[in-house]
C-alpha cells in the first residue's frame, strides 16, 4: 500500500512540474533590424495560429509558455526563431534578405503568392534597378532584363514611345502589347501620336509612369499567369507596384539626377564629292536654273581640290548673281546640327505612419531638352498613397498619381520635309548647316535655303514647324478591406485612368509639303473606370492548405477625339483655326465600352510542397453581339517542390520545383464593329444647309465571336550550391485563333474591307533565366544574371481565299502575314538571278527580279547578360543586350546611295564599277559580268528599279546597354542623413556588333505592328548621367 502511495505521489509531483512548465505567461520584447525598431513584424507561436504584430516602436506582447518557439517574420527579411525561456522579455534582431523578398510575388488582381507555389512563369524587376537606370520611359528600363520580352524604342527623341511584346506577336492587326496595371488598376498604353511614314511621336501611355515611385515590376508573361485580368491580358501583364509609406517616424528621401544625350549612331557620309550630277554644279537660284542646282544629290564636283564654285551662301554681286567661293567639304555638318540633350530629374518624397496608418507623398519634376534642336519634354508627377486600419479587421487605402506633361515641340518622322534625317540623306555634302542655322529667312521674308525644289531649311522646320502638346492625367484607386474572420476577408476597390490630351501641328507658308501653310489641333479625352470586389478564404486542414477567391469587375471606358484643321493659312505665322483661308475641316469620334466580369480562383496545397491552382473568368462585352457577348476562359496549373517531396535537399541541390499550366483567354473588339454607322463630313460645297454623310469603308459584322488564345506552359526552377546558382527554364506553346480582323473585299460592294473572325497564329518557345554568384564574402559579392528566350512564331492560317495579309509598307516593300510563315515577312523585289543565284546584269546594271520574301522581322532569339559587383558601399554593374535574327529594310541606305551621300558611293567614282554577277552570253546562258557602269548610274539602279533586297539587312545586334557605378554612405555620426548615394550611369553606350549600316539596328518604324522598316529614323540616344540621393 505504501508503495502504491509513493508511486501516486511521484506521478502527482511530476504532473505539477509539467503543468507549471507549460503555464502561459506574457512575453514582451522589441524587434529591430540594423537601422532600429521595426513596426509591423509578425510574431507567432510556431505550430499555432496565435500571433501578434509589433507596434510603432517595434514592441510586441504575446502569451506563450516557457519552451514555446516564437517566429518573427517580415517581408524582405529572413524569418527568425527564438525559444521562450525563464525571462519574460525576449528581444529579436532580424536581418534583411533579398532571397526572402524574392519568395513573394504579386500575381493577377494584386494577389501576393509565394513564388514556389506558382505553376507558371513570372519575373520581377526591383524598383531600385529601374531608378538607377535613369530611363525616363519605364519600358526602356526593362530592356535586357526580362526574358521573352522584345522592347524597341522608336528613337532617341524626347518623349518618344516604346514597344514591348512578350512571347511573340499573337494578333494579326490588333494590339500585341501587354496590359499595364498600376496598383491593381489597368491603365491605357495607347500611342499619343503617329510615326511611320509621317507624323510626330508624342509617346505612349506607359511614359507617364514615374520610375521614382515604382517599388517593383512583375511581368506576367502569358495567358497562364494573366487569365484573371480578362481579355486585355492575352499578351501578358506588366504589374507595377508603387512605393507605400511604412509605419515609423517621418522619413524624407531626396534624389536629383542629370544626364547628357548624344546620337548613338549617324549615317557614314562621304566627304569627297559635293552637290550636283555628272560632276557638274553651279548655283543660280537653287531651283534648277543653275547647273544642277535644283538637284539634291552629291554626284557633283570633287571637294577640297581648290575649286571655286558659286554656292547658296556665297556673296552676291550687284546683279544678284552669286560669286564663286571655295568648294570644300564639311565632314561634321550633320553631326553638328545635333545639340547635347540634357535631362534633369528631381524627386522628393515624404513617408511615415504609426501602428494603424501610413502615408507617402512624392513629387517628381522631369525636364528634358532634346538633342534635336528646339525639342523638349516636361513632366511633373504628384503621387500619394495612404492606408489606415482603425481596428484589426478594417483597412482603408487609397492612392493616386497626377501627371502633367507636355512639349513645346517634338520632331517629325517619315518621308517628308518635317523629318530632318530624311533631308540629310539628300543634302549636298558641301552644305554648311551653320549658315542655315544663322540665317533662316531672307530680307524679303522668304526662306533662306540651299535647295528650293525639295527641302526646307532644316532650322526653319525645327523652329517654325512646331508640334506642341499638353497632357493632364490622373491614375487613382481606393480600396476597403475587411477581415470577416481569421480565414475570410473581402475587399472592394475602384480606380480609374483619366486624361485629357491636346496637341497641334503648325506649318509655315512656303513649307515644301504645305505651300499655303497649315494648322491643326486635336483634343482627346479618355476615361476608364474599373470597379471590382474580391472575397478570399484561406485555411489549413492538417497537411492541406486551401485558398479560394471569388470576385467581379466592371470596366467602363469612354473615349472622345475632336480635330479642327485650317488647311491653308490666311496670314503666315498666325496659328489658329480662325486664320484659315478656306473652310475649316473638323472631325469627331466618340465611343463607349463596358465589360462586366465574374471570376473565381483557388489553390490547394499539400504540406506546402504540392500545389494545384485553378481560375475561371466570365466576361460580358458590349462590343460583341448579344449571343456571343458572354465568353468564359479557364486556367489550371500544378507545381511541386521536389526537394521537399523526396527529401533530396543537399549542399549541391538547394531547391527543385516542376510546374505546368494550361489556360485560355478570350478577346473582344472595338466599338462600332457590329452595325453600320454614318460619318458626318464637311458641309457640301461649303453650304452649311447640306450635310455630307458617308459610310465607313469597312463592312461591319453582327456575327462576330470572341477571339481566343490557348496556352500550355511547363517549367522547372532549380537552385544549386546553397542558392549560389539559380536556374529557371520554361517551355510554352500558345495558339491564337478566331482573330477579329479586317480583310480586303471588292470595292464594287461599296466597301473596301470587312470585319470577320479568321486567322490563327502560333507561338512556341523556351525561356531561360540563369543566376550565378561566383563570389560572396561579408564585404564583396559578384552576381551574374543571364536571360535567354527563343520564340518560334508562325501564321497558321488566314481567311479563306486570302493568301497574304498586308500589315503595312512603304515604297517598294510591304510587311506581310502569310500562312506557313512567321509574322512580319518583308516582301519586295529581289535582283534578277540565274539558276545558281547570281545577280543578272544588263549593260552593267542589275536587273529587277521577282517579288519574294526578303526577310522577317521576328528575332530568332534574344538575351541579356547582367553583371553586378558590390564591395562595402561601392557598387558597379554592366548590362549586355543581344538580339539574333530579324531583318530590317533601310530606306536611309536606299536614299543615301541614290543621292551619292553615303561613303560606299565613293567606290568607282573615277573608274566605274563592275558588278559582281553574271550577264547573258547571247545564247541563253550566262557568263561573268565584265561591263563597267558609272558609279552614279549603278547606285541609282536599285532605287529606280524598286530592288528592295539591296537595302535589307540582318538586324542582329549586341549592345552595351547599361553601365552603373556608385557609392553609398550608410550613415553619418551626428548628422541625420543616411543612405547618401552618388552614382554615374550610362545607357545605350555602344553597338558592339551589327550588320546594319548607317542606322541603329534597333530602330523602329513605329510602336505598332509594322516593324522592320526604317525611313530616315531619328537616331537613338547615348546617355551619360550623374545622380545623388539621400534619406533623412
Amino acid at each position: 500500500m505504501k508503495t502504491k502511495f509513493n508511486g501516486f505521489l511521484t506521478l502527482l509531483l511530476a504532473l505539477m512540474v509539467q503543468i507549471t512548465f507549460a503555464q502561459e505567461k506574457t512575453v514582451t520584447g522589441k524587434v529591430s533590424d540594423a537601422n532600429g525598431p521595426l513596426p509591423g513584424v509578425t510574431v507567432i507561436i510556431k505550430g499555432t495560429k496565435t500571433g501578434t504584430q509589433t507596434d510603432f516602436d517595434g514592441n510586441y506582447s504575446i502569451k506563450a509558455a516557457t519552451g514555446a518557439v516564437l517566429q518573427y517574420s517580415f517581408i524582405g527579411y529572413s524569418t527568425k526563431e527564438q525559444t521562450v525561456g525563464a525571462s519574460n522579455v525576449l528581444n529579436a534582431v532580424i536581418q534583411e534578405s533579398a532571397e526572402a523578398l524574392e519568395e513573394v510575388v504579386v500575381t493577377a488582381l494584386g494577389i501576393s503568392k509565394e513564388k514556389k507555389a506558382l505553376g507558371y512563369s513570372v519575373q520581377d524587376v526591383k524598383g531600385e534597378d529601374i531608378v538607377k537606370a535613369r530611363e525616363t520611359n519605364i519600358v526602356n528600363s526593362l530592356q535586357g532584363r526580362v526574358s521573352g520580352a522584345q522592347i524597341t524604342n522608336t528613337s532617341g527623341a524626347v518623349g518618344a514611345s516604346s514597344r514591348i511584346v512578350i512571347r511573340g506577336v499573337s494578333s494579326l492587326d490588333g494590339n500585341n502589347q501587354p496590359l499595364f496595371v498600376v496598383d491593381g488598376i489597368p491603365i491605357d498604353n495607347s500611342s499619343f501620336g503617329s510615326t511611320g511614314t509621317g507624323g510626330t511621336d508624342r509617346g505612349s501611355g506607359a511614359i507617364d509612369i514615374n520610375p521614382d515611385d515604382v517599388e517593383s515590376v512583375t511581368v506576367l508573361k502569358g495567358a497562364n499567369a494573366s487569365a484573371l485580368y480578362g481579355s486585355r491580358a492575352s499578351n501578358g501583364v506588366i504589374v507595377i507596384t508603387t512605393k507605400k509609406g511604412k509605419s515609423g517616424k517621418m522619413a524624407v528621401s531626396l534624389s536629383s539626377s542629370i544626364s547628357f544625350e548624344n546620337p548613338l549612331k549617324l549615317p557614314d557620309f562621304q566627304d569627297k564629292y559635293g552637290q550636283g550630277n555628272a560632276g557638274q554644279f553651279s548655283f543660280v537660284d537653287g531651283a534648277g536654273h543653275g547647273i544642277n542646282d535644283g538637284s539634291d544629290e552629291s554626284w557633283g564636283p570633287r571637294l577640297d581640290v581648290g575649286l571655286m564654285i558659286p554656292q547658296f551662301n556665297s556673296p552676291q554681286n550687284p546683279d544678284g548673281s552669286y560669286q564663286p567661293t571655295p568648294w570644300i567639304s564639311h565632314p561634321n555638318n550633320v553631326k553638328d546640327v545635333f545639340d547635347t540633350g540634357i535631362s534633369t530629374t528631381t524627386n522628393v518624397a515624404f513617408s511615415g505612419g504609426d501602428d494603424k496608418s501610413n502615408f507617402r507623398v512624392s513629387f517628381t519634376n522631369l525636364d528634358q531638352k532634346g538633342m534635336i534642336p528646339n525639342t523638349d519634354f516636361k513632366k511633373k508627377t504628384l503621387s500619394f498613397s495612404g492606408s489606415s486600419s482603425p481596428n484589426d479587421r478594417l483597412t482603408f487605402s487609397a492612392g493616386g498619381n497626377y501627371i502633367n506633361s507636355g512639349s513645346d515641340n517634338q520632331p517629325g518622322y517619315g518621308y517628308n520635309a518635317q523629318n530632318i534625317m530624311q533631308q540629310f540623306s539628300w543634302t549636298g555634302r558641301q552644305v554648311d548647316y551653320t549658315a542655315l542655322r544663322d540665317k533662316q529667312r531672307n530680307e524679303d521674308g522668304s526662306i533662306f535655303n540651299w535647295n528650293y525644289n525639295y527641302h526646307n531649311n532644316p532650322y526653319s522646320t525645327l523652329y517654325e514647324n512646331l508640334s506642341p502638346s499638353r497632357r493632364d492625367r490622373f491614375i487613382g484607386n481606393a480600396m476597403v478591406t475587411y477581415k470577416l474572420t481569421d480565414n475570410l476577408s473581402a475587399f472592394v476597390r475602384t480606380g480609374g485612368d483619366v486624361y485629357s490630351n491636346w496637341q497641334s501641328t503648325r506649318r509655315f507658308k512656303g513649307d515644301q509639303d504645305f505651300k499655303t501653310g497649315y494648322y491643326g489641333e486635336t483634343i482627346e479625352s479618355f476615361r476608364e473606370v474599373n470597379t471590382d470586389f474580391l472575397l478570399s478564404f484561406n485555411d489549413e486542414y492538417g497537411d492541406f492548405g486551401v485558398s479560394l477567391n471569388f470576385g467581379g469587375n466592371r470596366l467602363d471606358r469612354i473615349y472622345q477625339h475632336n480635330t479642327s484643321v485650317a488647311p491653308e493659312l490666311a496670314i503666315d505665322g498666325v496659328y489658329n483655326v480662325a486664320n484659315s483661308a478656306v473652310t475649316v475641316t473638323t472631325s469627331n469620334y466618340f465611343s463607349k465600352k463596358r465589360v462586366n466580369s465574374l471570376y473565381g480562383s483557388g489553390q490547394l496545397s499539400y504540406k506546402n510542397m504540392f500545389f494545384a491552382d485553378f481560375s475561371v473568368r466570365n466576361d460580358f462585352s458590349s462590343t460583341l453581339p448579344i449571343e456571343n457577348a458572354s465568353y468564359i476562359y479557364p486556367s489550371v496549373s500544378v507545381s511541386g517542390v521536389l526537394t521537399d517531396a523526396f527529401d533530396i535537399k543537399s549542399d549541391f541541390l538547394s531547391f527543385a520545383k516542376v510546374r505546368g499550366s494550361w489556360a485560355q483567354v478570350g478577346g473582344d473588339t472595338n466599338p462600332y464593329s457590329l452595325s453600320p454607322t454614318i460619318a458626318f463630313g464637311n458641309s457640301w460645297n461649303a453650304d452649311p444647309k447640306l450635310l455630307n454623310l458617308a459610310v465607313p469603308n469597312t463592312l461591319p459584322n453582327a456575327q462576330l465571336k470572341p477571339q481566343t488564345t490557348t496556352s500550355v506552359e511547363f517549367g522547372v526552377d532549380m537552385r544549386f550550391l546553397k542558392n549560389r546558382v539559380k536556374l529557371d527554364v520554361t517551355y510554352y506553346n500558345a495558339k491564337s485563333e478566331d482573330q477579329i480582323v479586317n480583310i480586303p473585299i471588292s470595292a464594287a460592294s461599296g466597301y473596301t474591307s470587312k470585319t470577320i473572325n479568321a486567322g490563327r497564329i502560333d507561338n512556341k518557345g523556351v525561356e531561360v533565366l540563369l543566376g550565378i554568384t561566383p563570389l560572396r564574402t561579408d564585404d564583396f559579392s559578384w552576381d551574374i544574371v543571364l536571360n535567354f528566350a527563343k520564340n518560334e512564331n508562325k501564321v497558321v492560317e488566314l481567311a479563306e481565299g486570302i493568301e497574304q495579309f498586308v500589315l503595312g509598307g512603304y515604297w517598294s516593300l510591304n510587311v506581310l502575314a502569310a500562312p506557313g510563315q512567321p509574322y512580319g515577312q518583308l516582301y519586295g523585289y529581289d535582283y534578277a538571278r540565274d539558276p545558281q543565284g547570281n545577280v543578272i546584269f544588263t549593260d552593267g546594271l542589275p536587273e529587277q527580279g521577282d517579288l519574294k520574301v526578303l526577310g522577317n522581322t521576328t528575332p530568332d532569339w534574344t538575351a541579356g547578360l547582367l553583371n553586378e559587383f558590390n564591395y562595402k558601399g561601392f557598387s558597379a554593374s554592366f548590362l549586355i543586350d543581344m538580339r539574333q535574327g530579324s531583318d530590317l529594310y533601310s530606306m536611309t541606305t536606299t536614299w543615301g546611295r541614290y543621292a551619292g551621300a553615303l561613303e560606299e558611293t565613293l567606290i568607282g567614282r573615277e573608274g566605274g564599277i563592275v558588278g559582281v554577277g553574271v550577264m547573258s552570253d547571247g545564247n541563253g546562258g550566262y557568263i561573268p559580268n565584265t561591263v563597267v557602269a558609272g558609279a552614279e548610274k549603278y547606285n541609282k539602279e536599285a532605287y529606280s528599279n524598286d530592288i528592295a533586297s539591296s537595302s535589307v539587312f540582318d538586324a542582329s545586334f549586341i549592345k552595351l546597354r547599361e553601365v552603373k557605378v556608385g557609392y553609398t554612405f550608410k550613415e553619418f555620426k551626428g548628422i541625420p542623413i543616411n543612405d547618401l548615394n552618388f552614382s554615374v550611369s550610362g545607357r545605350n553606350l555602344a553597338i558592339l556588333k551589327s550588320s546594319v549600316p548607317h542606322v541603329d539596328p534597333e530602330t523602329a518604324f513605329s510602336s505598332g505592328n509594322v516593324q522592320g522598316l526604317e525611313f530616315g529614323q531619328l537616331p537613338s540616344a547615348r546617355s551619360i548621367g550623374f545622380s545623388v540621393s539621400c534619406k533623412f
